[in-house]
């Protein structure tokens, strides 16, 4: 039996490659299958995963138990408090009307030919501080009231909705996927933000309002019943809610704090005292936790809620995430054990050497564990754990690349095994092949053009 010295020193054990590369390949099929087929928790799967990655490479199950554990407790400790956080700002942008508020105002102000536009801008600023799920649900009212009052189909606008939500989920911290790629690469989340940025408008154009003008044309379905209502009660589900700038401005937030540590970074002399501000502000956990202050202040007394309104909104958003928590933890677990075996950097020394493009091997990998398993985070946490030795050479940029590269590959072709499938089928009251032609369409092309735009802007930076 072989050992290791554990997470905290980079000494691998000396583990044939005849070991290694079947091990990790049995621990990857021992987490498709049992998510899969035998329906356990991603959880369960990743934890007997990263067992079954140590045995089958011949390493003291202590050791294996150990690296696994190192791995779920750093991961819980960087990323599992920001999503914490992450979803107390959502659930309060929810529950203070702020989202409404968003909607009302940029659909308000398009007419039926931007209206697809709008309602990719509507998915993508809902979608930058909530999860996919819960934005789902929040924008299915939005896009059947906008198709019934538009008389437009609901695929044409929903879809470029769905986009921006998607992409957002994919490619932009403080999602939970990409969070947990640049921690497992060690990317600079300013950067990577900065950057998914760039990658994500483009991405949502061509697999929204663009994708939307031919998937509109193949599924044409007008909007269900659900969510009826009235003319006469319409908009009065909160009597008082913020303001638009006022909720823009604590959407905003988090996202100015961190990309100003990333450009204070880049062109401030280290010891300035502007940068050593921004570098603590711009803290993912800071500003994150300022986001929380901020919009308690202006979303939370812009509705009028008191503080005990607030803290029961914030207190019930902890409950649906635990579960995403552990999976992201796990997966922390599962990328250390490949760490800690030496299958990172055999993978990465077989990909220096054989002159395949990291960011298209890292798209390919996400796409493979995302098409097996059905989940994006899963994609995501698991393609990150294999190739995070390849990113210790990498420039800043390129290890940011790197992360978007994943995510994208983490959206592709939603199908049958892929929560967020039903959903938009049973909300859409579409047909198993009509959510393909849609759905799962939009995803593959969001994939592929994310990937696509990535490659580009390797090219540049």
């Amino acid at each position: 039996m072989h050992q290791w010295a554990g997470a905290d020193t980079p000494e691998v054990p000396d583990i044939p490659a005849a070991r290694l590369i079947p091990a990790a390949l049995l621990g990857i099929a021992v987490i498709v299958v049992l998510i899969t087929k035998f329906k356990f928790h991603p959880f369960l799967g990743l934890t007997l995963g990263s067992l079954t990655v140590g045995a089958v490479a011949g390493v003291e199950m202590a050791a294996v138990v150990d690296s696994f554990t190192k791995g779920f407790g750093s991961t819980a400790a960087g990323v599992g408090t920001l999503i914490a956080l992450g979803a107390m700002f959502g659930k309060l942008l929810a529950d203070s009307g702020g989202a409404d508020e968003i909607v009302d105002t940029i659909v308000g102000r398009s007419s039926a030919r931007t209206l697809p536009w709008a309602m990719a801008g509507v998915g993508a600023l809902i979608g930058l501080p909530m999860f996919f799920e819960i934005g789902l649900v929040l924008l299915m009212p939005v896009i059947f009231l906008v198709a019934r009052r538009s008389g437009l189909s609901i695929v044409k606008v929903g879809i470029p909705a769905l986009a921006g939500l998607s992409a957002m989920h994919g490619l932009v911290p403080p999602h939970p996927g990409p969070l947990v790629a640049i921690d497992a690469l060690k990317a600079n989340l300013g950067l990577t933000l900065a950057l998914g940025v760039l990658v994500a408008i483009p991405t949502v154009a061509v697999s929204g309002p663009l994708f939307a003008r031919f998937a509109g044309r193949w599924v044409d379905v007008p909007p269900p019943a659900l969510f009826e209502t009235s003319e006469d009660t319409t908009g009065e589900e909160r009597a008082k809610r913020p303001s638009f700038g006022t909720t823009l401005f604590a959407v905003l937030t988090p996202v100015v704090l961190m990309m100003g540590k990333a450009l204070a970074d880049i062109f401030l002399a280290e010891g300035h005292v502007l940068r050593s501000a921004l570098d603590f502000l711009g803290t993912p956990l800071i500003a994150l936790l300022i986001a929380v202050l901020v919009g308690m202040a202006t979303l939370g007394r812009g509705a009028g809620m008191d503080l005990k309104a607030q803290a029961k909104s914030l207190e019930s958003s902890l409950g649906p995430i635990a579960g995403i928590i552990l999976i992201v933890a796990a997966g922390g677990g599962f990328k250390q054990t490949l760490v800690d075996t030496g299958i990172g950097n055999l993978v990465a020394d077989w990909v220096q050497n054989s002159g395949i493009s990291v960011l298209l091997l890292a798209w390919v990998v996400a796409v493979l564990i995302r098409l097996a398993t059905g989940s994006a985070t899963v994609a995501t946490v698991t393609a990150s754990g294999i190739l995070a030795p390849l990113a210790s050479g990498m420039a800043p940029a390129e290890v940011s690349l790197l992360v978007l590269a994943i995510g994208a590959g983490s959206v592709f072709f939603s199908h049958v095994n892929d929560a967020g499938f039903w959903l938009v089928k049973e909300y859409f009251g579409l047909s198993v092949g009509q959510t393909i032609k849609s759905w799962s369409l939009m995803e593959t092309v969001l994939s592929v053009s994310g990937l696509v735009f990535v490659l580009i802007l390797g090219l540049v930076v």
